[in-house]
This record gives C-alpha cells, structure tokens and sequence, in this order.
C-alpha cells in the first residue's frame, strides 16, 4: 500500500505480508527491498505458519497436539438421559478419560474438559521434570505453578516460584526440558549472564538448538 512514509515498511502477522511503501518509490526499488529481506520473510511467515498451527479446534475430530504429537478427539455420547457418560478416545495406545457430556454437547464444554485435562497433564509432566533437573543442579524442588503468558514460555521470581506456560505440554519434551533448566537456572543466576548460561548449558548442553526451535514457535 502506498503511504506517506520515507522508506519501506514490512509486517507480517496472521493475515500475511504487508508492505507499505512511500508514494513516490519505484517497483523495482520495492523488488529489490523485497529481494534483500527474503530470508526474513521466509523465517518470519513460518513463525506465524506454526502459531495457526497450534490454535484449537473446540470440536469433535479437532486435533490437540500433546508432546509434539497430534492427537485426534472422538466423542462418543449415547442415553436417553440429560446428562450421559461419554469417553473422550485419544489414539495413543486407546489412552482415555471420562467426561459427562449431554448429547448436544457445545464447544466450550469440549473446551472446559480438554483444558482440564491438559492442566493435568502439563502438572504432572512439568512436576517430573523439574524434578530431573532440580536434581541435575544441586537445588531444592522448588513450587511450580501454570502461567497462561500470552508469549512467555517461562518464568523464575526473586521467591524461587518456577512459572511454566501450560501451552509447552503440546511441544515435543526436549523443549519442555529446556525451559525448565532455563528456569531452574535463574534459581542459581538471577540473570542472563555467561554465568548463568554456563549453569544452563552444564544441565541441557542442547540448549541453544532448543532456543533457537522455541523461538521460531512464538
């Protein structure tokens, strides 16, 4: 779109790339802009490709992504009365829980009952691993609590309270892992110092192929 501007302006966000150029540039000046910046275009279309990629479905067949994996929801609702037993099914190795559904169940019902279900999950695996890591570092377990960041994937405050975001549960769990020895870290370094990552890179020496994975994912 052409602008009151004096140089080309980029943004990328859901709805693609948009390009604002100043009214009196020329095409090929724009050409040769968009050529210069491909790689990030590329890299940054990408990142929002694996951002849709993540958002649910609060339906049934919807796909809820756990450790990196999709998992594909059937809901099986059956009875004459209001409310009926019904079974969600995931398809690793017929794993299951129970949930009371009406038959014309709606989509925030779906929605209550996954994220209940998915704040177990995240407490249980997040619990474990904190533990491995805690034990790795020399440091006691320290409390854990579900964050629901809207882009922070982990937090460590001055009181020692490790804060996860429950979303990392749907990523593969080396990622888990390094934002936990991420955190865990700052219980030593309350910082980003060398130091601090030494401390990170002596517990998950991969650490900076995973930083590098997290931050493509948003």
């Amino acid at each position: 779109m052409r602008c009151r501007r004096r140089t080309i302006g980029m943004r990328i966000d859901g709805r693609g790339l948009t390009v604002r150029i100043p009214s009196r540039e020329s095409l090929r000046q724009v050409e040769s802009a968009l050529k210069d910046k491909a790689d990030w275009i590329i890299s940054k279309l990408d990142e929002w490709k694996n951002r849709k990629s993540t958002q649910l479905s609060w339906e049934e067949n919807g796909i809820f992504p756990l450790l990196g994996e999709p998992w594909r929801l059937t809901v099986a609702a059956s009875g004459k009365t209001q409310m009926v037993p019904a079974k969600m099914l995931w398809n690793d190795e017929g794993k299951q829980f129970e949930l009371a559904l009406a038959p014309a169940f709606t989509a925030q019902q779906i929605e209550k009952s996954v994220m209940a279900w998915y704040r177990g999950q995240a407490t249980s695996c997040f619990s474990e691993r904190i533990a491995v890591y805690a034990h790795r570092l020399g440091v006691a377990l320290p409390p854990l609590r579900l964050s629901y960041a809207a882009s922070l994937w982990g937090s460590c405050n001055t009181r020692g309270v490790v804060s996860i975001n429950w979303r990392l549960i749907q990523m593969p769990l080396h990622l888990i892992d390094y934002v936990v020895a991420h955190e865990l870290s700052h219980l030593i370094e309350m910082n980003h110092s060398p130091a601090f990552w030494q401390t990170v890179g002596r517990i998950y020496p991969e650490y900076r192929e995973a930083r590098k994975e997290l931050k493509k994912l948003g």
